[in-house]
């Protein structure tokens, strides 16, 4: 039985998700996909395809790029949720010039009163060098806080470093 809240966080790349679905598809409950990413391009039109084909037909989809509080308010109690990822929600909060405080707290407030069991995939981002510009460092900021957040409220937080995960709290199921 997967943890109420679990956090997943690595570098990109580094088998963050693949662990985090493995982890879901373990379970006989529900699945749900909270996808925060958007399809801006071909690029990520392409990534998106083959994170659906790779997850496959068992799983609901919903798309939430900026509305994912809300969204797991409505969720059933027997669900599996995988939130890939909070990155992008942010990513997608700070370009949208949204209120990041109240955004967060809105957020944090959702995954706790989610009925559901959540999968939250997030990047660390601060293992890399100081980014040269203002909004870099603003989101990496951002991010290290959204994942201390996230790690405080979680019963389990796991680091993925080539595909090999840590635990870094709680217990795997």
């Amino acid at each position: 039985m997967l943890p109420k809240l679990s956090l997943i966080l690595g570098g990109a790349a580094s088998g963050k998700s693949a662990f985090s679905e493995g982890m879901i598809m373990a379970s006989r409950q529900p699945r749900i996909y909270i996808a925060t990413a958007q399809a801006f391009d071909d690029e990520m039109r392409r990534k998106v395809q083959k994170h659906l084909i790779q997850r496959g037909p068992d799983w609901r989809t919903i798309e939430a790029p900026l509305n994912t509080a809300d969204v797991l308010k409505d969720l059933p109690a027997d669900a599996v949720v995988l939130l890939d990822c909070a990155t992008m929600w942010l990513s997608n909060q700070m370009l949208a010039e949204n209120d990041l405080a109240s955004e967060q707290a809105k957020l944090l407030e959702a995954l706790e009163a989610c009925p559901a069991h959540v999968v939250v995939v997030s990047n660390e981002v601060g293992l890399d060098v100081v980014p040269e510009n203002d909004l870099a460092r603003r989101f990496r900021d951002a991010q290290g806080t959204l994942n201390q957040a996230i790690a405080k409220r979680a019963t389990l937080a796991v680091f993925v470093v080539a595909g090999l995960p840590m635990v870094l709290k709680g217990e795997l199921p």
